[in-house]
């Protein structure tokens, strides 16, 4: 009870630019756990469906690989290739059209994740933005007072003024914190993307050539 009693004394002595500051860093947390959430149940979904279909892809059976109904990147970018084997047998082609895929799964990965440096930046600079201020009120109020209470007001009044800088450090570090967590994540994210659209185009290019062959010798 008394550590929430000093939070809340904490935030009340801050002055007006401490709600400024707690609402960045909501609106920041918010995003930072809606992006985790959306980024766990992509790589999630996307183990699931490369699991489910670099078997089928071994087998030869296309027609069950582009009749899957998932949402998830590789089916996409694996289904994107297949499509393409339908107009040409050219590697390079082939490779062409799940790179294009990759790259539009890209923004829905990154969406919203840089607006997370945004607001750490904006709650250290409304943090020094309100410490400015209060030390100008602080100065103009001792300008008139007492010489003998001078000391003790403007103590006081920079001990407050501090506050609401050290609440703007205190958002903005943990919204770097979950802006590097996010991006190594959605990295992760695309790398294997990428992995698994070489794998599937490798084992793609490895059937075409042993059904030329098998043609050739027949």
């Amino acid at each position: 009870m008394e550590s929430f009693d000093t939070v809340v004394r904490f935030f009340q002595d801050g002055g007006s630019f401490m709600l400024p500051i707690a609402i960045v860093l909501a609106i920041g947390l918010a995003i930072a756990l809606e992006r985790f959430f959306v980024l766990t149940g992509a790589k999630l979904a996307n183990q699931k469906a490369f699991k489910q279909l670099m078997p089928q892809l071994a087998k030869g059976d296309y027609k069950q690989v582009l009749n899957q109904k998932s949402n998830a990147g590789v089916a996409k970018i694996i289904s994107s290739g297949l499509e393409r084997i339908e107009h040409t047998q050219r590697r390079e082609e082939i490779e062409y059209a799940m790179e294009e895929q990759v790259l539009e799964l890209m923004p829905r990965l990154e969406k919203r994740t840089a607006y997370l440096a945004t607001l750490a930046n904006i709650a250290t600079l409304l943090g020094l933005l309100g410490t400015i201020i209060g030390l100008i009120a602080a100065f103009s109020a001792v300008a008139d007072a007492d010489p003998a209470e001078k000391a003790s007001l403007l103590s006081a009044s920079i001990s407050v003024a501090m506050n609401t800088t050290a609440f703007g450090l205190i958002a903005a570090i943990p919204l770097l914190l979950c802006h590097s967590v996010l991006q190594t994540k959605t990295t992760e994210i695309i790398d294997g993307l990428e992995m698994a659209g070489v794998k599937c185009l490798n084992l793609l290019t490895k059937q075409n050539l042993v059904s030329q062959k098998t043609r050739q010798t027949d």
